[in-house]
């Protein structure tokens, strides 16, 4: 079983009614992040990182990233309103920090539907709706 299932975990429909769109895009970068960084970083724990319990946590290479796409949509400027960032026109991120983060989704993307179903169609649903305007 991966070191990583408490974070892994899905969320609750109550739960995702009432969260913002940014903090449902942080929710699902956590489980995408968390998907890769079991399957690619086991041995490499990050003393202060994310998760539950020990060799729960993700490694400081997949932390870092995490803390970035955070901090990152925290700042974008079209807040609740805001395309997919593979669609938008201001590319906030750093080029090396973005072939990072299309490196873990495109190998956690596929996963999601198997580990988080709800989770990832709901994503690719915001996606397909916010993709048009």
């Amino acid at each position: 079983m991966c070191p990583l299932a408490s974070v892994c975990r899905g969320v609750s429909r109550r739960a995702w009614k009432n969260m913002s769109r940014i903090s449902r895009e942080q929710n699902t970068l956590e489980k995408m992040i968390g998907i890769y960084c079991c399957d690619h970083h086991r041995r490499t724990p990050s003393p202060g990182g994310r998760g539950k319990g020990e060799g729960e946590r993700l490694c400081v290479e997949c932390e870092i990233l995490l803390s970035y796409a955070h901090q990152r949509l925290n700042r974008c400027p079209y807040a609740e309103d805001k395309p997919p960032c593979s669609k938008c026109e201001t590319h906030c991120y750093k080029p090396e920090m973005r072939d990072r983060m299309r490196e873990v989704m495109r190998y956690a993307g596929p996963r999601m539907l198997k580990k988080h179903p709800i989770l990832a169609v709901r994503h690719l649903v915001d996606e397909k709706i916010r993709g048009k305007k």
